[in-house]
């Protein structure tokens, strides 16, 4: 069975249902990925995750190398094994992770060389090794290692760290040649999996160039990095629709760092398969709550005796058995149940919006759909 299939098209926009097939099952598409950067997704549990439907997450090399290391969770059986999950994990090369800590990493055509932040030791990503400890945890999608750039206008600059992006993608995919072909994998069983990613910042040219480039190569799937970094949503649509014209439709599609609602829905529309984002854990936690009516903070004094739940839509654990007025209560109280609470919720919520995705991709009515929910949604803005 092919790696990824499309399924359906819908007729008025790039939207597609379809499915990934692995070893450990089938993904169906479009999906979202819940970040598990250190070998866990904050405040909820596998189990949790598992009763949700949930078939893929997400890990974070960057993190995990430096603890609890590779090699304990090789010594683990791998990353699935160290953290009892049986389901989809893609790991994420931690390119992003570096390349953040301008202060304490240097860039070389061979890799990248950091500091911890955990002790100031030196380090060093190439995107071989990268690939190579990624085949260590037992990655199912593995990611490349690329250049991350800042907002800027440069054009030398821009053109110049995507050129080298794609030196290393060309390198990464001979690393995961040369591991497959050393483990002998049968066809589609076992199979390390690697996308390349298509960077270019904000200048349309250089996106075209690189999106071209990474669609040439033998990768599994294709990404889109460095969007949706603070920039204005409009732009970030704009130069995600652009992309989209010069990728490789056949492969998996999958846009790096959007989690929030309106970003996936519209993401969807120009052909995105796969999300990842740590927005619907993070917000969690800060006391705030997808709804059908926008986006909420739970700390408002409206909800002090609101009894009804935080969506009258949702069927998730929290909403059958708690009120807006109860989990204001133990937010205000620094109580951790409110974190666990509001996870289950706002990936629930999430979980829920890119499978009525599907299901309105598959009947032709996805346009239709995208627009009720905007509509719904942009009511309330708190």
């Amino acid at each position: 069975m092919d790696f990824f299939n499309i399924l359906h098209k819908d007729k008025t926009s790039s939207a597609r249902a379809g499915q990934i097939t692995t070893s450990r099952g089938i993904i169906k598409t479009p999906v979202f990925m819940p970040v598990g950067t250190k070998a866990t997704v904050k405040a909820i549990t596998q189990q949790q995750l598992h009763d949700m439907g949930c078939e893929i997450i997400l890990g974070n090399l960057y993190h995990l190398y430096l603890a609890p290391g590779i090699d304990i969770i090789k010594k683990a059986g791998g990353l699935h094994d160290f953290m009892s999950w049986n389901k989809n994990i893609l790991t994420d090369s931690g390119g992003f992770q570096v390349f953040s800590l301008d202060k304490i990493r240097k860039i070389t055509d061979e890799g990248v060389e950091f500091k911890s932040i955990i002790d100031g030791s030196q380090h060093f990503f190439t995107p071989e090794n990268v690939i190579r400890m990624q085949a260590d945890l037992g990655s199912d999608i593995s990611m490349v290692l690329d250049e991350c750039i800042p907002y800027t206008d440069d054009l030398a600059y821009t053109k110049k760290a995507a050129e080298r992006t794609l030196d290393w993608a060309g390198i990464s995919i001979r690393e995961r040649d040369r591991l497959n072909n050393a483990k002998q994998c049968k066809p589609g069983l076992n199979k390390m999996r690697v996308f390349g990613i298509v960077q270019g910042g904000f200048i349309k040219q250089v996106r075209k160039f690189c999106a071209e480039a990474i669609s040439s190569m033998d990768f599994d799937g294709i990404a889109v990095g460095g969007l949706s970094v603070g920039e204005n949503r409009t732009v970030t649509m704009e130069m995600l629709g652009y992309t989209s014209e010069f990728i490789d439709r056949s492969k998996p599609f999958y846009f790096m760092g959007l989690g929030d609602p309106l970003g996936i829905i519209d993401a969807i529309y120009y052909g995105v398969d796969m999300f990842d984002c740590v927005m619907p854990t993070r917000i969690s936690r800060m006391g705030s709550a997808f709804t059908s009516f926008g986006k909420i903070n739970i700390k408002n004094k409206k909800f002090s005796d609101d009894f009804t739940p935080l969506d009258l839509n949702c069927g998730c654990y929290t909403c059958r058995n708690f009120s807006k007025a109860y989990l204001k209560h133990i937010y205000k109280s620094k109580e951790i149940l409110s974190a666990i609470l509001l996870t289950i919720h706002n990936l629930q919520f999430i979980f829920d919006l890119v499978n009525a995705s599907g299901k309105a991709i598959s009947e032709d009515r996805f346009e239709q759909f995208r627009q009720s929910f905007k509509s719904k949604y942009l009511i309330n803005k708190s």
